[in-house]
């Protein structure tokens, strides 16, 4: 497969053709803020829309995480516009996110945090009211803890149950702003074919799924 040339941000980058701009982006050390992303996924999620950049040549912008590069592509990750756009999407992931960081288990390795901080924004919105959920958490098993008031919808951990493992322990359930990730009729995940192998534990960005720990409490 041949390489492919294209610039990012003014920077002259080099990857295989076929390759995502995301992941051209950061193999080259340019960050895009992105939490749904999982590099070996063959169809991208694209849920989160974080990952927006601007490329040269088209009228609206593109999700970096499924647009494939082009040789010549000229790609911007920053703009008014982008900004803008990536300023509300991750405020309205705020507005539905109990911000308990102090607390968390991803405290400190959260990908809101890290957002927050490289993009200079808060873990606060005064624009959207808040749309907190008010779901049980699912403590059943001693391994892992499940809390799906502060599931963002990345999709890692089904991607990991279901298409990598097979297990389908959890998967998207509900429709609408109903959406959360859990298991099916919400039964403990320890009546489910879960086999604890803690693959999405290790790939929440946020601390949904966290190790079951009395100090994460």
């Amino acid at each position: 497969m041949e390489n492919v040339r294209l610039t990012i941000d003014d920077k002259p980058v080099e990857a295989c053709e076929g390759e995502k701009i995301l992941w051209a982006a950061l193999d080259a050390g340019i960050w895009i803020p992105n939490l749904c992303a999982v590099r070996d996924r063959s169809l991208p999620f694209g849920g989160c829309r974080l990952c927006l950049v601007e490329v040269e040549g088209r009228r609206t912008p593109v999700a970096s995480c499924s647009e494939p590069i082009a040789e010549g592509m000229v790609v911007h990750t920053r703009s008014e516009g982008i900004d803008r756009l990536v300023r509300t999407a991750f405020e309205l992931l705020i507005a539905a996110h109990p911000v308990t960081c102090k607390t968390c288990a991803a405290n400190k390795r959260c990908g809101l945090q890290e957002i927050a901080r490289r993009r200079g924004l808060k873990l606060r919105t005064r624009r959207f009211s808040s749309m907190i959920p008010d779901l049980p958490i699912d403590e059943a098993n001693p391994y892992f803890r499940i809390d799906p008031n502060k599931c963002v919808l990345c999709g890692k951990c089904v991607y990991i149950c279901n298409d990598l493992r097979g297990v389908g322990a959890i998967d998207f359930i509900y429709r609408g702003i109903r959406t959360s990730v859990g298991t099916v009729d919400r039964v403990p995940i320890d009546q489910t074919r879960c086999d604890f192998c803690l693959e999405c534990v290790r790939a929440c960005p946020v601390g949904a799924l966290a190790l079951e720990d009395k100090q994460n409490r």
